[in-house]
């Protein structure tokens, strides 16, 4: 017999982490729980305001299905009972979670993997100003990519005090939103000047339709424009790559498709995540096996991470060990 928990959890962020929308002390996320006899799976998802959630309307999304998680709703069925949102994602993680435990085999091969190699990460520079991005890109120079949070029209300076400060890592620029297209005409030059390997949602989703016909000097990436595969074959007429994370999808088995859309429209591939715990990134392993950029580094971002997390070797991530997840 199936029994299903929820719970909502805080996390505190090392410091403050702080993107164009604003800043946050601490990650929320919610937990669902699914027992059947001594086999237990989990899932971690992030209510996200942006979308309109909140971890309270979360758990009442999951609590709504407990009958019928209860008596045995399987994932494919999930994908039809809830939209696509943190609350889906928490259940079709947990659903992952529990089909290995009750068979013993992998997460990465019930989805048709070969093997879960390890991945490297982006490492997130929070946005601050020119000084100190600079000095927590010094401190973070060795890593292979660093990922600078920008917020405005303004911001080239701090983009060039850290490609000073780390002259050979990788740099990828996340927007959130924060340009207009104007702006992102006048700085994307700049940016390849500067060696920046991809700008992430540079424009508001509502007004990237500017994209169209424009060629970019550095690759663009589209976040909050892609959530699910109905959204692909716009973007793909708009940027050269998509970010795809779990609670956008609403999960596991909707973010694997998504990958191989993606790949049929040509896009690149980038594989991101929220600030949360190694319970929410373990999944999303699956996910970036062979993905062009990879950013999965929450628990890095926080003061302390669940026991046991995910290992971390610098920017190197080890696969999930099956007490975490999978």
């Amino acid at each position: 017999m199936r029994r299903l928990t929820c719970a909502a959890e805080r996390w505190p962020i090392a410091g403050a982490f702080t993107i164009a929308r604003g800043a946050k002390t601490e990650a929320e996320v919610v937990i669902a729980k699914i027992a059947d006899g001594a086999a237990r799976g989990r899932g971690e998802c992030v209510p996200y305001a942006r979308y309109g959630e909140t971890p309270v309307g979360v758990m009442a999304q999951i609590e709504s299905l407990r009958g019928d998680i209860e008596a045995g709703l399987d994932r494919a069925a999930l994908q039809a009972r809830l939209p696509a949102g943190a609350a889906r994602n928490a259940l079709d993680c947990a659903l992952w979670d529990l089909e290995a435990k009750r068979t013993g085999a992998p997460a990465w091969r019930l989805a048709g993997r070969a093997r879960l190699d390890p991945v490297k990460t982006c490492f997130t520079l929070s946005l601050a100003s020119p000084e100190e991005m600079a000095q927590a890109a010094r401190d973070n120079a060795r890593r292979p990519m660093l990922k600078l949070k920008i917020g405005g029209a303004d911001d080239l300076d701090r983009v060039a005090a850290v490609r000073a400060a780390a002259p050979r890592t990788r740099l990828v620029v996340d927007a959130n939103e924060a340009l207009s297209f104007e702006d992102l005409e006048r700085l994307a030059p700049e940016f390849a000047r500067l060696d920046v390997k991809l700008i992430e949602q540079p424009l508001p989703a509502a007004e990237d339709a500017a994209l169209e016909g424009w060629k970019s000097p550095v690759l663009l990436c589209a976040d909050e424009s892609c959530h699910t595969r109905e959204d692909l074959a716009r973007c793909a007429a708009r940027y050269g790559a998509v970010n795809i994370k779990l609670d956008k999808a609403g999960g596991l088995t909707e973010a694997l498709a998504m990958v191989e859309e993606a790949r049929r429209l040509g896009l690149e591939v980038m594989v991101g995540c929220m600030v949360a715990t190694s319970l929410a990134m373990a999944p999303a392993m699956i996910l970036a096996q062979g993905a062009e950029f990879v950013d999965l580094d929450g628990p890095l971002l926080l003061a302390r991470d669940r026991e046991p997390g995910l290992r971390f070797t610098g920017s190197l991530i080890e696969p999930p060990a099956p007490e975490l997840w999978g």
